[in-house]
């Protein structure tokens, strides 16, 4: 920990005090009081540790009641406008009671909600109770940030009314669908017979009237709706929404300060010390949807390659077993039954994906082995060998001096391409989220002869410290270049900035995350034990704050830009708008004074490669089609959603020819060849778990768009390197 930050513990330790002497005798152990000290304690920590904190003052006062309203009521359907009004009375207040004002705020807009909650779920058992017509022309909007909030009780309900519509049509065409697409197949089950064998029984096909559907949608919807308010209720505890009210103030500082209860704290270690079983996907909630926010790799999910992100879990099942309907859930009760406590245990996930098309997704529960999060090579054949290496994350085992490291990993495949004679290397960072910085030092300087690599600057600090690369030597000093997308963030960032700057390679892919922000988990409760209280202090949970920020060599920081390719290549993923610049709260980007370095030299052009790989894409008909395609699935989501049948099922229909074509678009019509270097395919030879493996690995880039691409580019700086080398050496022998 930084020395510069131990005044703010102290400061902690001071107040603790205080307050504890304040509060002996009039009730100083109640909820309440303990809610204004975490209070008090995390605008401390903020005021006084975060990097740039923000004024907290009536302007950021009016900006966490906004977001905290919406963290209750993201999609309009809870509040009336008249609370909205009501509430701001406390435009000006909330700045006053994080710095030790009574608490009022609070609990005002938590019993109106709790209130407003109770009324809400009393209209969908009388509005599902009788049939839609699904052949009227009406329109809903689904997002909230576009809605204005019901003026009366009257409007509220004509939003429920809609809601459950939109709701029953999804179920209904689904049901429809499903019924086209079994009227011509057989239905074969699983069924046991007296002595316990399992065979299986042909179950013929039943059709139901369009009116039989149409209310086992609405019985559906019932089902689950019904199930969201009972859970809503459940975790409209004091707890769960005073943490919600605590982070809707560290999030209005910046996306990565977090408060953790102790509760939530516990799990997240318990979830760190990995020991439970599970399939590696992590869930958002999003527009009351469950949703997969992201795959870790090496686990179950991310093996599979059938989940996605931004999925939406409908479904989950153990085995055989019957599956529950998990819309109205909400997350954690969702992850309780994925988790299981046996290793090879099988779970069914039934999701939507974005095209509107259902899957079943049939995964084995297993416990994450670090060895799938390892660095690990291929070779690319073709004009030319090429060296490709895949890097998931920026490890280091910080418990163990001679465990696992990244850049030693690294360092070893790359020893293992160069035995193979390749011409150039491929480091893939795409979906890296970062890691440790050392790390990122060392790997670097794999690849420069020594220097700077990037610069981290703390609050108040006017001269940034350096991490340098110290090691003279140099393992690859061929053409390089460095995939990054969405996904590659923070010390992802470090590294293709560095390579970047010295021009020791080129950059291809699409705009990077932009986190250049560091974090710590700080405590509330300043020590285990308070000397001046005559028993333990209370846990009051920790805060995640943002104490330093990343800045390029070349003075620029990584924060909100990201690194920008030298070649970009549509991202079709572009309009979920899921990058640090897409968040309001996110912190500028700026820069400081440029460290000293000295570029790399190279014996090509990267104008020139740059100026011809960027031609070849933007006249590709593959890429132009795909921009197309993803504007125009943007411009969809972007609108109004029909609740007519026949014009749903039009827009439905269209979505999924999209999502298809857009899916055809990024498979090769003829795949790469890739093959392991000799050394791993020894490796390989005994091991069937390893074989499985490996398998899915070379398939995933033998037809990966954006490796064929990156090697495109990687053969023009071949070439141009061989021509300049040959030359070199002709012009040696004439001398």
């Amino acid at each position: 920990m930084s020395k510069k930050f131990l005044p703010v513990l102290l400061v902690l330790t001071i107040a603790s005090l205080f307050v504890a002497f304040q509060t002996q005798g009039r009730g100083g152990d109640n909820p309440k009081t303990k809610n204004e000290k975490i209070l008090r304690n995390v605008g401390l920590l903020l005021e006084q540790g975060h990097y740039s904190p923000k004024n907290i003052n009536d302007s950021f006062s009016k900006l966490v009641l906004k977001r905290f309203v919406k963290d209750l009521d993201e999609d309009k359907s809870i509040f009336l406008q008249t609370d909205i009004d009501s509430f701001g009375k406390y435009d000006n207040r909330i700045d006053d009671e994080i710095h030790g004002a009574k608490l009022e705020s609070f609990y005002t807009i938590t019993e109106s909600y709790s209130r407003r909650v109770e009324q809400s779920s009393k209209y969908f058992t009388e509005i599902l109770s009788k049939p839609f017509d699904f052949t009227k022309q009406e329109d809903i909007l689904l997002d909230g940030d576009k809605m204005q909030y019901p003026k009366n009780e009257a409007e509220k309900r004509e939003v429920w009314r809609k809601r459950l519509k939109y709701l029953v049509l999804v179920k209904y065409a689904d049901l429809l669908d499903d019924r086209e697409n079994g009227k011509n197949k057989k239905q074969v089950v699983s069924a046991a017979d007296s002595l316990g064998t399992v065979g299986t029984l042909t179950k013929k096909f039943v059709y139901k009237a369009d009116t039989t559907l149409e209310r086992e949608a609405r019985d559906l919807v019932r089902k689950q709706i019904g199930r969201y308010f009972t859970t809503l209720k459940a975790h409209n505890t004091n707890d769960e929404l005073f943490s919600s009210f605590v982070n809707a103030i560290t999030g209005e500082m910046d996306p990565h300060s977090n408060y953790f209860a102790p509760v939530d704290s516990r799990g997240f270690n318990e979830m760190m010390s990995g020991k439970f079983y599970g399939i590696g996907a992590q869930l958002k909630e999003e527009e009351s949807k469950i949703k997969v926010a992201s795959l870790i790799t090496g686990m179950p999910a991310w093996k599979s390659g059938e989940l996605g992100v931004n999925d939406e879990v409908i479904k989950i099942g153990q085995g055989n077993a019957e599956p529950v309907d998990v819309t109205g859930y909400a997350v954690s009760d969702a992850v309780k039954l994925i988790r299981g406590s046996e290793a090879g245990t099988e779970v069914r996930l039934t999701v939507r994906k974005p095209d509107g098309s259902i899957k079943v997704v049939i995964l084995k529960r297993g416990e994450i082995k670090l060895e799938d999060t390892f660095a690990k090579s291929a070779i690319i054949n073709g004009t030319h060998k090429i060296g490709y290496i895949y890097l998931p994350e920026f490890y280091m085992d910080f418990e163990k001096p001679n465990g696992a490291k990244c850049s030693e990993d690294v360092a070893k495949e790359i020893v293992k391409l160069k035995a193979e004679n390749v011409e150039g290397i491929i480091m893939d960072l795409r979906g890296n989220g970062g890691g440790s910085l050392p790390e990122v030092v060392k790997m670097a300087g794999l690849f420069i002869e020594d220097g700077p690599i990037c610069q981290v600057r703390g609050r108040d600090e006017s001269q940034p410290y350096l991490w340098k690369d110290k090691d003279k030597s140099i393992l690859y000093s061929g053409p390089l270049t460095v995939m990054v997308d969405e996904g590659s963030a923070s010390a992802s960032e470090i590294f293709a900035a560095a390579i970047q700057d010295y021009h020791r390679g080129l950059i291809i892919g699409s705009s990077s995350y932009g986190k250049g922000t560091v974090q710590r988990t700080i405590p509330l409760n300043p020590e285990a034990e308070n000397p001046a209280l005559a028993k333990p202090a209370e846990d009051l949970g920790t805060v995640k704050l943002t104490l330093q920020k990343f800045y390029r060599i070349n003075g620029g920081a990584t924060q909100l830009k990201g690194v920008t390719p030298d070649i970009l290549v549509p991202d079709r993923y572009e309009f979920f708008k899921s990058r640090e610049k897409d968040n309001a709260a996110a912190l500028s980007w700026d820069e400081i004074n440029k460290a000293d370095y000295k570029p790399w030299v190279s014996n090509y052009s990267s104008a020139e490669i740059i100026n011809l790989a960027n031609t070849q894409i933007n006249t590709s008909t593959t890429f132009n089609t795909m921009k197309e395609k993803v504007k125009w699935i943007d411009k969809m989501n972007d609108k109004e959603s029909s609740l007519n049948l026949v014009k749903y099922s039009e827009e439905q229909k269209e979505l999924k020819a999209a999502y298809k074509q857009l899916d055809s678009l990024y498979k090769l019509p003829k795949l790469i060849s890739v093959t392991n270097n000799s050394k791993d395919t020894l490796g390989l030879s005994t091991d069937k778990e390893k074989l499985e493996k490996n398998k899915q690995y070379i398939k995933r880039l033998e037809s990966d768009i954006y490796i064929d691409e990156t090697v495109k580019v990687m053969n023009n700086m071949i070439n141009q390197s061989n021509v300049a080398v040959n030359a070199a050496a002709a012009a040696s022998k004439r001398n």
